[in-house]
């Protein structure tokens, strides 16, 4: 296990280094983005209308915020579960998307899309929305506003922590930890 500061939007070079079970800590920029964004997002590129934001080397986080209180850049802002994203991310990473954060594991078609177009799946701690917001920087909401919660957001991260879960060479944390405690 590797602990790694790097910077999103990713560079050939960041996603070549990283292996699942890797720590990071993330700072620059991430997009947040859910089930309703997501539909949208996958909308405009079927329909070949410009995206609200460059998708080339970016980062999405399947946050799940909370209102800010009063002098609060942004509430807790935990993972949300990825799965629910599934059916929408290989069109995303096609388009390039480069990393994307959440929760669970993810689908054989997923897993496979992450290996084919050189990105990664990252995921954060549950349960931690609190902490994981005191790595927010500046937020502001970039894209689908009557969306409210599931609105498009830009995140200015500093060392927003994460795990490798699933890395473009294949490799898969969830199954390299199960494999280890499997019974023969």
């Amino acid at each position: 296990m590797v602990t790694w500061n790097i910077t999103s939007p990713f560079d050939e070079a960041t996603i070549d280094k990283l292996h699942a079970g890797d720590l990071v800590a993330i700072s620059g920029t991430i997009y947040t983005a859910r089930d309703a964004a997501h539909k949208r997002l996958i909308d405009s590129l079927n329909n070949e209308i410009p995206l609200p934001f460059d998708l080339q080397g970016q980062t999405i986080y399947y946050m799940g915020p909370s209102p800010s209180r009063p002098g609060q850049i942004i509430g807790s802002c935990g993972p949300t579960t990825s799965g629910r994203m599934d059916a929408f991310t290989p069109a995303l990473l096609r388009a390039g998307l480069r990393a994307i954060i959440g929760k669970g594991k993810r689908s054989l078609e997923v897993i496979e899309s992450i290996k084919n177009n050189h990105a990664v799946y990252l995921v954060t701690y549950g349960g931690a929305g609190a902490l994981l917001a005191k790595s927010v920087r500046r937020a502001e909401i970039v894209a689908y506003s009557e969306l409210g919660a599931e609105s498009i957001m830009r995140l200015e991260v500093e060392s927003f922590p994460a795990v490798v879960a699933n890395d473009a060479h294949g490799g898969n944390l969830f199954e390299e930890q199960i494999a280890k405690y499997r019974r023969i």
